[in-house]
């Protein structure tokens, strides 16, 4: 049991306290279920976890820190065709990397299976159950309209010994899939069309990943999770809003089973949708299957393993969740907002470093040959604590390709001939000289320094333009670069009738650098760890780098360039 919460003095909770929290609240002033907060998350061990299941697992394990209350992690595995361990044990290593903890509280529903079958027994023997020998396309037929009542079943009235006899049967393998079901006998009237006698059990002859080969029939989620709500003495069971209607026969159930004064109460929310994503598990494992991504954890994935290894932190999902919030009202979020809450705690927490990813040789012709230096860097201007790294520098250094133009436009600050630019904590350079290859490429650029501009500034004043980032040729280390952008150029891939959510690839989602130049800062890194290339954006250590070869993941760009691309298309 929890302890009682305080929610009167709860300053925090009153502060952010959205509809969910004030019904909570109201449950703990009325005494309900020994003001208790208990919450479960529970996931269908089908596919990977994605964003709109993260701010699902913020909400249910976040409503019990805030009430002092617990969390239970309870895998959904009533659907053995479809799930897999790979699954399970992806979303448990999602939930911890987020920073929650189910502690011991771990459960699948295959844990009630003998319940819930002794359960579908007391129904049928109640009365209020039974077994139905038509398929499913003819019972659908039969359900009705909204407006217009469905049609009994003609199997409806058997005698309970016969549906006693029929439902072992089925559980005894002896009948084919979808020859028969067990259904709820409730009411064929009722406006609510899941009240009209739904399907309780069907049969499935598939492999169970827990429980091997012992059943022969599965429940159904309406019939499973709120009766597993119930054993587990879960408080507040909270759904997104498609399962708004289904709470009455949620209800309904747990009036069957209900001992005590104790019960469940479902809550719903709306869930998470992003443009230019994909959030269905179903189509989410098409990309997949089909090699148009490479797995479940690819960075332009939404899935929490995908945003992972692109170099999202648990913090910026965290808070990206709490700035959508929750509502009742469905609606579609700006996957900007995700985007900017990565740069927003990256930017206060990233280890500042420079890097080159498009080269262009630059020789200081008047700088001695063999000779270099270390100058001081910032690690982070947000963060004095990080402290200050070395930067050697010598006679040969690469710039960005971009940052030179041979003849360059009213409104280009940055390097062309006869220009001068300051190189970060370095010195001032001039341009002198370009050198072409016989094709007429530029390969390298002779330039000048100033020695008395050391650290960047000028002892007489002047000012310049432009501010480059470099590395030194000598001492940079070679890296691969592979920048991601987002996966579909159409706000709403799955919103053209008719048209496969395909067509709306971005079939610039990824762009591969193989010979890109990073400061040596950088050459002990480990996978994941995460940098600011300045005046680029934020990147992260690929899982495939090696002692070899180290490759670097673009989590965003410092700026929306996305939206600049979308302008001039």
């Amino acid at each position: 049991m929890a302890e009682k919460s305080n929610i009167t003095n709860n300053s925090e909770v009153q502060k952010k306290a959205n509809f969910i929290d004030l019904q909570i609240e109201e449950d703990l002033k009325a005494g309900k279920n020994n003001n208790r907060v208990h919450t479960r998350f529970p996931p269908e061990p089908n596919g990977y976890l994605h964003i709109g299941h993260a701010k699902s697992i913020c909400l249910n394990f976040g409503i019990a820190e805030k009430f002092g209350g617990k969390t239970n992690l309870r895998f959904d595995d009533t659907n053995p065709s479809k799930e897999e361990t790979e699954y399970v044990e992806s979303i448990k290593d999602d939930i911890r990397w987020l920073g929650f903890d189910w502690e011991d509280r771990l459960y699948f529903t295959s844990d009630y299976f003998d319940k819930l079958f002794e359960f579908a027994i007391q129904l049928i023997k109640d009365g209020k159950a039974y077994v139905d020998d038509q398929d499913a396309e003819t019972i659908a037929s039969q359900k009705g309209t909204p407006t217009r009542p469905g049609t009994e079943s003609p199997f409806r009235n058997r005698s309970v010994e016969e549906n006693l006899d029929l439902f072992r049967r089925m559980a005894a393998g002896e009948f084919d899939e979808g020859s028969h079901v067990l259904r709820a006998k409730i009411d064929m009237s009722s406006p609510n069309m899941h009240m009209r006698d739904p399907f309780i059990y069907r049969i499935i002859k598939a492999h169970h990943h827990r429980t091997g080969d012992k059943w022969k029939i599965y429940p159904m989620y309406d019939f499973a999770h709120g009766q597993s709500d119930y054993w587990e003495g879960i408080t507040h069971s909270i759904c997104t809003l498609e399962f708004e209607v289904h709470r009455p026969l949620y209800n309904w159930f747990i009036d069957q089973l209900q001992e005590t004064d104790y019960r469940p109460r479902q809550i719903e929310f709306a869930r998470l949708n992003l443009n230019y994503t994909v959030m269905s598990k179903r189509k989410l494992l098409e990309l997949v299957k089909d090699g148009h991504v490479k797995g479940w954890d690819d960075p332009r994935m939404p899935t929490i393993s995908g945003l992972r290894r692109r170099g999202y932190t648990p913090e910026s999902i965290r808070n990206f969740a709490d700035k959508v919030g929750v509502t009742k009202v469905d609606g579609v979020i700006d996957v900007s907002l995700l985007e900017f809450s990565i740069k927003e705690h990256l930017n206060k927490t990233a280890q500042r470093v420079m890097g080159v990813l498009n080269p262009l040789k630059v020789v200081i012709t008047n700088y001695p040959e063999g000779e270099s230096e270390e100058l001081d860097a910032v690690n982070n201007p947000e963060d004095e604590s990080m402290g200050k790294r070395k930067v050697p520098f010598s006679r040969e250094l690469f710039i960005e390709r971009d940052d030179f133009m041979e003849n360059p436009p009213r409104k280009f600050f940055r390097l062309g001939p006869g220009r001068e630019v300051r190189l970060r904590y370095a010195y001032y350079i001039t341009c002198n000289d370009v050198i072409k290859d016989e094709n007429g490429e530029i390969t390298e650029l002779h330039c000048t320094y100033d020695p008395a501009t050391k650290g960047g500034n000028s002892p007489d004043g002047r000012k310049v333009k432009a501010t480059l980032h470099w590395v030194s040729v000598n001492h940079a280390v070679q890296t691969e670069v592979r920048l991601y952008d987002r996966l579909f150029n159409d706000e709403n891939p799955l919103g053209h009738k008719g048209v496969d959510f395909k067509e709306f690839m971005n079939p610039e989602s990824l762009k591969v650098l193989p010979n890109c130049f990073i400061e040596p800062f950088v050459k002990d890194a480990k996978p994941l760890d995460h940098f600011q290339f300045e005046r680029l954006g934020y990147f992260n250590v690929d899982l495939d780098s090696t002692k070899e070869k180290i490759v670097f993941n673009r989590t965003v760009a410092l700026r929306d360039s996305w939206a600049k691309s979308q302008k001039r298309n």
